[in-house]
């Protein structure tokens, strides 16, 4: 194809019980016409290597050991006849309870190094459950069907909850159910329980102790009951305190009050596979050393296979890593505002997509909604900084401008003071909406506002220096892209 360019992606997933790299190549192409600004967009993507699933390297319970972390990608790197020369672009993301380590920084900070220019972050449980929701293929199924699709992301230490309603996020949360909750050794001696499991057998009359035996019988028992509290969160029967506490810190809390009812469910992460095969009645059903295929026996006999349509993505246990960081390559126009060329170049600002809700709150000057969302968003990241997206309207009144640009200026209070307001606008009322929010704040704050910029939630942006007499702005958009 006339004009199109490859480039090479690598994904690096950290999770509780595994860690995974893979490698895709991506085609870009220039989908403008001639005379138009130029728009690369991705044409085509293939999965060329998926790594081995490895499990998580540790120094002790708290400690991601992130030395054999890094010999560990670099091994990968060479298994794949790739060195990180080769690369353009990629993602490393860090989930589950290995994000909750106490060196998750310093390990991002060491691979940091394996591709020009990475996506690096810790997902918080919430943006974690709609990452994993879109890489196991429900939040397409969601879009396509029109209908409302539940993923449940079930790993070593968490089960990510997220609900799609025609492709739209409507609901997410995170619970302390996983499948490395209790680890084993072959004679079932239990070296390790985590707090939750222990609430969890505890309420099943149940107990279980570090260096003592746990019987075969016990432990499925346990499982039906973490089961259990799954069915609870959908809706399957009335829940119990005990969900409220096995709800992972960090997390929302999953409400499908006034949501349609739930049409399809997936399952993905570690444990899905066991859902999928039931392979728990195999000869060792603890072949890992943990509950993850009992978990998985207990919940394809419970009711969340039965009361919704089961449903099976191209990704399960690597619905995460499949996500690498790509690039579509497009130039804000010239109607745009900055008050401080200064602000640029900015790298892989995380995107915070405004609903539709959200934001005709912010049309009507109530600056709340925005503002919670905004606070929101930082605390599921890392990242100190971010930039809200929102589709603006193609012909706005100007009062109506006016009262966007006021609720707007006011929701710029959650963000860490000396930050820029970044802001990117799909219609062409950036100018005029910038210069607004600008005179709101009097230069308290810097401000960037930016047309003709299509950006979804989990993308981030590059924003480079202002060309053209400082008419246009390049923005560079990484999309993690997933299946």
């Amino acid at each position: 194809m006339a004009g199109e360019k490859e480039i090479l992606s690598v994904g690096i997933d950290i999770g509780t019980s595994t860690t995974q790299v893979i490698f895709s190549r991506i085609a870009m192409e220039n989908t403008a016409g001639y005379f138009a600004i130029p728009k690369v967009s991705i044409v085509d993507k293939e999965v060329v290597y998926r790594g081995e699933i490895h499990t998580t390297p540790l120094v002790n319970q708290s400690l991601i050991d992130g030395d054999r972390v890094r010999d560990l990608v670099s091994a990968e790197f060479q298994k794949a006849g790739f060195t990180p020369a080769d690369t353009d672009t990629g993602a490393v993301i860090i989930t589950g309870e290995s994000a909750r380590k106490e060196n998750s920084a310093l390990v991002l900070e060491k691979l940091s190094g394996f591709a020009g220019e990475f996506v690096v972050s810790t997902a918080g449980p919430d943006l974690e459950a709609i990452i994993a929701g879109k890489g196991s293929g429900a939040q397409q199924y969601s879009q396509e069907m029109s209908c409302t699709a539940v993923n449940l992301d079930i790993g070593g230490g968490t089960t990510n909850i997220a609900l799609f309603d025609c492709g739209r996020t409507a609901g997410k949360g995170c619970l302390d159910i996983g499948g490395r909750l209790i680890r084993l050794e072959k004679d079932r001696t239990v070296t390790y329980i985590s707090p939750a499991a222990q609430r969890v057998a505890e309420s099943r009359g149940l107990v279980f102790r570090e260096g003592e035996q746990a019987e075969l019988s016990e432990l499925r028992e346990l499982c039906r009951g973490m089961a259990q509290l799954l069915e609870e969160c959908l809706g399957l029967s009335s829940q119990s305190p005990l969900l409220r506490e096995v709800q992972t810190p960090g997390s929302s809390w999953f409400d499908l009050t006034g949501q349609k009812p739930i049409r399809a469910i997936f399952f993905s992460g570690g444990v899905a596979d066991g859902i999928y095969r039931g392979m728990a009645r195999e000869e060792d059903p603890i072949p890992y050393g943990d509950i993850g295929l009992l978990l998985g026996e207990a919940i394809r006999e419970g009711r969340l296979c039965t009361a919704f349509r089961l449903e099976k993505g191209a990704e399960t246990i690597r619905a995460t890593v499949v996500g690498a960081g790509t690039y579509t390559t497009t130039l804000s126009g010239s109607t745009i505002t900055y008050t401080d060329p200064g602000v640029f170049p900015l790298k892989n600002v995380p995107v915070l997509k405004l609903t539709g809700e959200e934001q005709e709150a912010a049309f009507s000057g109530d600056s709340g909604p925005v503002g919670e969302r905004i606070r929101w968003f930082l605390g599921q990241s890392d990242s100190g900084n971010l930039v809200v997206a929102l589709d603006g309207e193609a012909d706005p009144s100007y009062s109506r401008l006016k009262a966007l640009g006021r609720g707007l200026a006011r929701a710029s209070a959650a963000l860490p003071d000396g930050v820029p307001f970044l802001l990117v606008v799909e219609q062409d009322i950036a100018k005029a909406l910038g210069n607004t929010i600008a005179a709101e704040l009097g230069g308290t704050r810097k401000v960037v506002s930016l047309d003709s910029i299509h950006v979804e939630q989990n993308d981030y942006i590059d924003l480079g220096r202002p060309l053209m007499d400082g008419l246009v702005v390049p923005v560079v958009v990484k999309t993690l892209i997933f299946g």
